[in-house]
């Protein structure tokens, strides 16, 4: 996935699609499916879709997140938030900007309208104020691939570009895929779409190191392409998304390798944490859930057409609402829920609704 596969063509009403688990392929597949106004798709005996397993198992929440008439964006090739009034912030390819949703999927309004391709965002709550730290591939005016710092509102607090110790001949080696805050409020960076090494500034954007970069040994990356704080164990780490290489990585915070988490995954992308257990976004049609012993308890949305896996150019309507695509963003909020945007030159994000008993 490049710059230039990552153009954003947008669209107007268009509603965006859930989906069910594997086992209601079949219901799908031979038309027995159907909708069931305000609620999850049901199939013909009027059982309500699920995905997932045990205590890991979800509804989806049908037409979750449908534009108002009128309003177009492009694809979802970004990442997903909430703040702690619970409003859902997704990220899409158009001048658009971030969406922000309630928890019914009302839009409520759009911010960043300047950054027209937010690629990460995370959340972060310093002195009493809410701030998303995301990475921008687009910005107007000529303002591409930096990291920015938002409140909420969409107000601009921070801005960092290439810095000039990275050593970079060429504007196009700044590809930043995504950025975390430190503990000490150190800012780490990764350079996902370019040379793969993870940057490390301190809170006021001035260059302190750089770590990693391209290679397939433990402590390089090819494509660090999503970055989190883990904070599982007596010792918060980073887990790095080390996309081409399938596995995902612990870093500390002075930015030496610690393990390799998890390997034979598919092309891992973004990770967003509830308790002990970890929820990961691969691109190749499915999102897994692990344990704090990083050993998968759930699949989710499982996709069987490995034609449409990572492909960019995929209809929404041609994707059963038991699959994904191509799974980039995902978030889980504190009540268990989980919001899942699939890189999609149109547009596609689910939520599901953690069934309780």
């Amino acid at each position: 996935m490049n710059s230039k596969q990552s153009q954003a063509q947008g669209f107007g009403r268009r509603q965006f699609f859930g989906f069910a688990g594997a086992a209601a392929v079949t219901a799908l597949a031979t038309g027995q499916a159907k909708a069931q106004p305000g609620g999850g798709n049901v199939n013909s005996e009027g059982a309500a879709m699920h995905t997932g397993n045990g205590e890991w198992t979800y509804d989806i929440v049908q037409g979750w997140g449908q534009l108002p008439a009128g309003t177009s964006f492009g694809g979802t090739h970004g990442g997903i938030a909430t703040d702690k009034a619970g409003h859902v912030y997704v990220s899409t390819q158009s001048e658009t900007g971030v969406l922000v949703y309630g928890q019914d999927g009302v839009l409520l309004k759009t911010i960043a309208h300047d950054f027209p391709e937010v690629h990460s965002m995370v959340y972060a709550e310093e002195d009493g104020e809410e701030y998303l730290y995301t990475t921008v591939q687009k910005g107007t005016p000529k303002e591409n691939w930096l990291f920015v710092k938002f409140k909420t509102d969409g107000t601009v607090v921070q801005k960092i570009t290439a810095p000039a110790e990275a050593g970079f001949k060429e504007p196009n080696e700044w590809k930043l895929t995504a950025a975390v805050p430190g503990p000490d409020g150190s800012i780490f960076i990764a350079n996902g779409y370019g040379d793969s090494r993870l940057f490390q500034f301190d809170k006021k954007g001035n260059f302190k190191k750089s770590y990693g970069g391209k290679g397939h040994t433990e402590g390089l990356f090819d494509c660090n392409h999503g970055v989190s704080v883990d904070t599982r164990y007596d010792q918060p780490l980073m887990l790095i998304c080390d996309r081409e290489n399938r596995r995902l990585c612990h870093f500390d915070f002075d930015g030496k390798f610690v393990r390799t988490v998890t390997q034979h995954l598919r092309r891992p992308c973004q990770i967003s944490f509830h308790g002990d257990f970890a929820v990961i976004s691969e691109l190749e049609g499915r999102v897994t859930i692990l344990d704090k012993d990083n050993t998968p308890v759930a699949f989710l949305g499982d996709n069987p057409q490995k034609s449409q896996w990572a492909n960019y150019k995929v209809e929404p309507g041609a994707i059963t609402t038991a699959s994904f695509s191509a799974a980039h963003g995902v978030h889980i909020d504190k009540n268990a829920n989980i919001y899942v945007s699939d890189w999609n030159e149109t547009g596609r994000i689910t939520k599901l609704a953690r069934v309780t008993a």
